[in-house]
């Protein structure tokens, strides 16, 4: 019996920290959005990728190094699925991501961001062949929901001209490459150390996107210690963090209820708005959180 009690309870504080990691990862990507309008003042689309994956390479370069069982195994299977899972990840999705950013407003990219666990859900359950009962899909429908109200709550908007059908696009195609990549992902993480996946995908994506700018927008080095400052946070926290936690906590949960915790990410983006950059919240956006957060809660506390 004593034993019995204390696999459940083992179990439980894995699921815990499991959870803790997911949720930490969607809170760093929110930093995302504040250190990205501090660079967009000055960076284009390519020099900000490029810039934010390449610092977030210096905290890799040691985790990679020696961890190449992915390689050595010559598993032509799972090393093109990686290759797959890296250039739809990185380079296609947030070039895309970015440049829909520059076309669209605020407002509308949240909405749509939004809508990835939805998708991760979904495929997952197509592809992955994973299980919600009705309850959960119920729970899960409620993020989307939460970052729609946030979305429409928007007081603001960063582009006078207002949304474009292009940047609206575009943002909806850097979701779908959002959702192929964490599905890619967590087939390789059933069999490889997460650390190493992360960390040869970080890498990898990193240098793509190097080329693809020196290739059609080569990359400038003068910015002011602001914008250099954004850039570092971006690599560091936004993206080297948040994919090591991400992937260390997506091994160990279904991607179906994993894909929840994506919505902190325009929760914490909008936090950040409030008290960094003074805006405000109403009744509105406030239930959205709360649509947001209560998903998060309810997930973290199953076994």
């Amino acid at each position: 019996m004593s034993a019995g009690l204390a696999s459940s309870a083992g179990g439980r504080a894995a699921a815990l920290r499991a959870n803790a990691a997911l949720a930490l990862a969607g809170c760093l990507w929110g930093t995302g959005f504040l250190f990205g309008k501090i660079d967009f003042r000055e960076m284009t689309v390519a020099e900000n990728a490029s810039f934010r994956f390449l610092i977030a390479c210096i905290p890799l370069i040691p985790v990679a190094w020696g961890k190449t069982a992915l390689f050595r195994e010559k598993n032509w299977r799972d090393i093109w699925l990686f290759a797959v899972a890296t250039v739809i990840g990185f380079p296609v999705q947030f070039l895309m991501q970015f440049k829909g950013l520059e076309l669209t407003t605020v407002s509308h990219a949240s909405l749509i961001v939004g809508t990835l666990p939805v998708m991760i859900a979904i495929t997952s359950v197509l592809f992955l062949h994973e299980r919600l009962n009705g309850f959960e899909w119920g729970v899960l429908l409620l993020s989307p929901v939460g970052a729609l109200l946030i979305a429409l709550s928007s007081k603001e908007s960063t582009r006078a001209a207002g949304p474009t059908l292009a940047g609206d696009l575009l943002i909806m195609l850097s979701m779908v490459a959002a959702a192929i990549m964490i599905l890619l992902s967590k087939s390789l993480l059933r069999k490889y150390d997460p650390m190493e996946i992360t960390a040869w995908m970080i890498l990898i994506g990193a240098a793509l996107l190097v080329l693809w700018s020196e290739a059609f927008d080569p990359l400038r080095f003068h910015f002011s210690r602001g914008a250099w400052g954004a850039a570092v946070a971006q690599g560091l926290l936004a993206t080297a963090g948040a994919y090591v936690f991400w992937n260390w906590g997506l091994a160990r949960v279904p991607a179906s209820r994993a894909g929840v915790f994506l919505n902190l990410e325009p929760l914490v983006g909008s936090c950040l708005g409030i008290i960094i950059l003074h805006e405000t919240l109403g009744a509105m956006a406030l239930l959205g959180g709360a649509m947001i957060l209560g998903p998060a809660i309810y997930f973290s506390r199953k076994d």
